[in-house]
């Protein structure tokens, strides 16, 4: 809960996203931040959104909502392709914003984003929440302490079971496809490696598929990637996939660790790592990432606290998506109008 004479977080939401009840809604109990207004294009769902999970009222519009100086907090699911202009104007409106990923539908879109954190001097965050989560921390312990030895590889897949048709994933004007969606997670995740990996990966190589009826997305993506210290890398993604897997595989010279689900660590929260010394399983707790992340959001914007995530890093990530497209044969996903 929150801490007592702490004033909560008041949050706004963008939209009435399927996803936010977890993502959100409820760290925001758990946390005791106020929910106090969600905006949808259709004001008849936004209502019933609000009277289901309890947020105080309904704007008129997301321009009326990220101008609302009752708000200080702007969070943003909406379609990928809505993400880099209301994250701009809730920017420019003085708030600080958590956005779902990608922060923006490309690389220079996402630089304007940053330029105009810069401006607000409000905090930004891309929601990368796995990161906050115990089985990331110990993954990365496990590197750090030498118990794995050197990083010699690591491989993230992200995959899915196929949307319908009719999902905005699957619309190049919103900035949909499987890297966008998907991807995105294993790219990131392979970027935080390079404190034990000489450095940032550069990309090596990809490959990807067309999904059927819908030119120029992505259904899947293969990304090859090398570490200026040796390690290779891949992240795959696919979002017409048989089942789901959301795993992680590290290697190092003396043994390996794997997640079987780093993105959604609240429903798996395995590590199992083997080494000369034999095999355990380690488990590292349900509690959900997406609080995790609302913690630490919230102590960026109550007392500074550091934070992992910044208007820099989604560029980065996103400069990363951009050469992936690129190497595959797609191009960048274009900007959406408002």
């Amino acid at each position: 809960m929150s801490e007592p004479g702490r004033e909560p977080l008041r949050i706004g939401l963008l939209g009435a996203a399927r996803i936010t009840e977890h993502s959100l809604i409820d760290p925001a109990r758990a946390t005791g931040h106020r929910l106090v207004a969600v905006a949808a294009r259709d004001r008849a769902r936004a209502e019933a959104f609000a009277a289901g999970h309890g947020v105080e009222r309904v704007a008129g519009s997301y321009a009326e909502l990220v101008a609302d100086p009752e708000i200080d907090v702007v969070y943003n699911p909406l379609a990928n392709g809505l993400h880099g202009p209301w994250n701009l104007a809730a920017l420019a409106a003085g708030k600080h914003v958590l956005s779902e990923k990608p922060s923006a539908s490309n690389t220079q879109e996402a630089a304007e984003v940053r330029q105009a954190a810069q401006k607000a001097g409000t905090v930004f965050m891309e929601a990368f929440h796995y990161l906050f989560h115990p089985v990331t921390r110990r993954l990365h312990e496990l590197l750090a302490s030498g118990e794995l030895g050197e990083l010699r590889h690591v491989e993230a897949m992200v995959a899915i079971a196929a949307p319908p048709d009719t999902d905005p994933r699957w619309s190049l004007p919103l900035a949909g496809g499987a890297l966008m969606d998907l991807g995105c997670y294993g790219l990131h995740a392979l970027r935080m490696l390079a404190p034990w990996a000489g450095g940032a990966p550069r990309l090596a190589g990809a490959r990807g598929g067309e999904r059927s009826g819908a030119p120029g997305v992505d259904e899947w993506l293969d990304a090859d990637l090398e570490f200026p210290g040796g390690a290779t890398g891949s992240a795959r993604c696919h979002m017409a996939y048989d089942g789901l897997d959301m795993s992680i595989r590290i290697v190092g010279s003396r043994g390996e660790a794997t997640a079987p689900n780093f993105v959604l660590p609240q429903r798996d929260d395995r590590i199992v790592v083997r080494t000369r010394e034999g095999e355990r399983t380690e488990r590292l707790g349900t509690r959900s990432s997406y609080t995790y992340q609302l913690e630490a959001f919230a102590a960026r914007v109550r007392d500074g606290a550091p934070l992992p995530l910044d208007a820099d890093d989604a560029v980065t990530t996103m400069e990363l998506i951009d050469d992936c497209y690129r190497a595959a044969g797609f191009e960048p996903r274009p900007r959406t109008g408002v």
